[in-house]
C-alpha cells in the first residue's frame, strides 16, 4: 500500500515584504497629503495610487488625478 507524502502546497497571497511595502506607501502618501479630504472618488484613487506607487513621489511625480 502506498502513503500519500505530504508537503506545503504554495498558497497565493500577501507577504511580510508587500505588507511592509503597503505600511510603507501609507505613511509617504498621508505625508504628502493624498489621505486628507476623500470627498470624491477622484481623490480616493489618487490616494490608493499614491500607496501602490509611493516610489514615484520621490521622484517627483504628481499622482493626483485630475
Amino acid at each position: 500500500m502506498r502513503t500519500a507524502t505530504a508537503y506545503a502546497a504554495p498558497r497565493p497571497g500577501f507577504g511580510l515584504l508587500t505588507l511592509i511595502y503597503l505600511v510603507a506607501g501609507g505613511i509617504v502618501a498621508a505625508t504628502h497629503h493624498y489621505w486628507d479630504h476623500l470627498n470624491t472618488a477622484k481623490q480616493v484613487g489618487s490616494a490608493l495610487l499614491a500607496t501602490v506607487l509611493w516610489p514615484l513621489i520621490f521622484l517627483g511625480i504628481n499622482l493626483h488625478i485630475h
